[in-house]
């Protein structure tokens, strides 16, 4: 195997990131920090259906006073509706854990580990759920990148960079149970699968995986439902479009078989809710919701608050990187691009808390992720002369560096979860222990 080859480099960031994982969460009691906030939420639904078949989530308040989970941990995920408790977050990301918590249960049952949901192999293997679709999302990045012709040694750089230089880090690594890391895996692999789909000239039984696969990334996040916006930008062209749609049209039944399975698949929350209140859907989340005549746009970017391009700058050079489509004549992928960012920007910066709680950087843009980086990969591609490559290439060392410190500073508080301002940024910036 060549060592441009960019599997070659995606087993090796696996390899480190098993290390770096193993290290986070799997020694002395570490494991008991893995699902925080919101993540307990995501996950309870294994252990409330298949050990303690209790779909209101009564056993929760046993299990957060057990030596199981770290007391400054805890946190009420639960909501009241008709009566009757219910998770206030969606099963999605439950469902891609599933395997991994069939593993853990089988470990748990051989060995002398409570078999309770949330004992050691448990949290382990959430650890290992998170790698896995880390992996997934990006070797479907090297199947896209390579379908746009961006060569091997700038496809290995942005594997490099993606994974260490961008907040799916954190969402890999620090934060194993939170939603970003699984979104980041299969809209990964539903955008590779939907370029393949469009670029069919005959209609293909692929509609339906994609269904079901779309049904299970909207069950992880609600607003994942956006990455069908891509379909311009994938097909290249208004000719390709007209003609994608008029063969779907000219065969009918393949189209409406996978609005079932997409409905079907959205139906296993709507079942949830139903044996637990007696309802077919609850919108579990109150008062919370989205203001659009409010939308906090440059914020979500730019804030010391949250902003995605200051705390993740990788992705702001991905952003200026579009502008080479246009300088390619790639006029309407770029416009695609430009118009696709602009739309889920204005409705993630909509949600009434923008920032979205505690979290690094702007954490609901890990899904697009290689959105930002397959334009900066063609970028370094399209670069002739060896010494605009090679300064490219260290600016982008430079920023997977600075994405680290930033890390580092977020795994201990110099960087805030949460109460970020443009004096403690300027404070603690690029240093350690000044909190």
């Amino acid at each position: 195997m060549r060592f441009n080859n960019p599997i070659l480099h995606l087993y090796i960031i696996l390899f480190i990131f098993l290390f770096i994982t193993t290290n986070f969460h799997w020694g002395k009691d570490n494991w008991k920090g893995v699902l925080e906030s919101d993540a307990k939420g995501y996950y309870a639904y294994l252990p409330a259906l298949f050990i303690y078949q209790d779909l209101n989530f009564k056993f929760i308040d046993r299990i957060e006073q057990s030596e199981f989970t770290s007391p400054h941990l805890r946190y009420e995920f639960r909501v009241t509706s008709h009566g009757q408790s219910l998770n206030k977050y969606f099963v999605g990301t439950s469902i891609c854990q599933l395997p991994f918590f069939g593993i853990a249960h089988g470990l748990a049952i051989l060995s002398e580990y409570p078999a309770n949901g949330y004992s050691v192999w448990y949290m382990r293997m959430v650890t290992i759920a998170a790698l896995f679709y880390c992996g997934l999302g990006l070797y479907f990045f090297i199947l896209l990148a390579r379908r746009f012709q961006m060569s091997s040694t700038v496809l290995s750089l942005m594997l490099y960079a993606i994974a260490f230089g961008t907040h799916l880090f954190v969402y890999t690594l620090v934060e194993p149970g939170m939603s970003h890391v699984y979104s980041f895996g299969l809209i990964s692999m539903f955008v590779y699968l939907l370029h393949e789909y469009l670029i069919r000239k005959k209609p293909s039984k692929m509609i339906y995986a994609l269904a079901a696969l779309l049904s299970i990334i909207v069950l992880i996040r609600p607003t994942n439902i956006l990455v069908l916006l891509l379909v311009p930008f994938l097909a290249g062209s208004i000719s390709r479009i007209i003609e994608f749609f008029k063969q779907q049209f000219k065969r009918i039944l393949p189209l409406v078989i996978s609005v079932i399975i997409f409905g079907l698949g959205l139906g296993i929350q709507a079942l949830w809710y139903k044996f637990a209140t007696g309802y077919w859907w609850i919108y579990s989340y109150g008062s919370e919701g989205f203001d659009f005549y409010n939308p906090h746009f440059i914020d979500i970017l730019f804030s010391y608050k949250k902003g995605l391009f200051l705390y993740t700058p990788m992705l702001l050079l991905g952003f200026l990187s579009t502008f080479f489509l246009w300088q390619k004549k790639e006029r309407f992928r770029f416009f695609c691009w430009i118009s696709f960012f602009t739309v889920i920007t204005y409705i993630l910066s909509s949600w009434h808390s923008w920032y979205y709680g505690g979290s690094f950087s702007s954490r609901v843009y890990v899904e697009y992720i290689p959105l930002f980086m397959l334009p900066l990969g063609l970028y370094l591609s399209s670069l002739n002369l060896s010494y605009k490559r090679t300064l490219s290439s260290i600016l982008v060392v430079l920023l997977i560096a600075m994405c680290q410190i930033q890390s580092y500073q977020y795994r201990y508080y110099d960087i805030h979860y949460s109460e970020m301002d443009k004096e403690r940024y300027w404070q603690v910036f690029l240093m350690r222990n000044k909190y």
